[in-house]
C-alpha cells in the first residue's frame, strides 16, 4: 500500500524555519518524482516544489525560491522540505504528493498529475 505522510507543520513568526519531512513507503521511492503542494483557507491548491529523487533534479515555485529548499533521504525513503524566510502568505497545509509514473525530473504542479497524496501538515506563520 502506498502512503506518503507528512510531519513537522507548526506555528512560527515571521522569518522564523521550519522543516517539513514527508515518509514514503509501498513503492520503489527512487523511481519517482515527490513534490509538494500547499493549499490556504479559500484558495486553490498551489505546487511549492518537487525532486526527482533519482537524479536529484528540484524544481521551485517562483513564489518560495530561494527561501525553501527540497531535498530527499534515500535512506529514509524521506523527502524534506527546509523552509526559511517564513512570511504569513506561506500559511497553509502542505501536503507531499506522488508523480503519477515513476518519471524522475518531473516539473509539475498539476495536482491532477499526481496520484498519492499525503494527509498534509499545517503550517501557520503569525505577523
Amino acid at each position: 500500500e502506498v502512503q506518503l505522510v507528512e510531519s513537522g507543520g507548526g506555528l512560527v513568526h515571521t522569518g522564523g524555519s521550519l522543516r517539513l519531512s514527508c515518509a514514503a513507503s509501498g513503492f520503489p521511492f527512487d523511481d519517482y518524482t515527490i513534490a509538494w503542494f500547499r493549499q490556504a483557507p479559500g484558495k486553490e491548491r498551489e505546487g511549492v516544489s518537487c525532486i526527482g529523487i533519482s537524479d536529484d533534479s528540484t524544481f521551485y515555485a517562483n513564489s518560495v525560491k530561494g527561501r525553501f529548499t527540497i531535498s530527499s533521504d534515500n535512506a529514509k525513503n524521506t523527502v524534506n522540505l527546509q523552509m526559511n524566510g517564513l512570511k504569513p502568505e506561506d500559511t497553509a497545509v502542505y501536503y507531499c504528493a506522488r508523480y503519477r509514473a515513476s518519471f524522475a525530473g518531473v516539473n509539475s504542479y498539476y495536482a491532477d498529475d499526481y496520484d498519492y497524496w499525503g494527509q498534509g501538515t499545517q503550517v501557520t506563520v503569525s505577523s
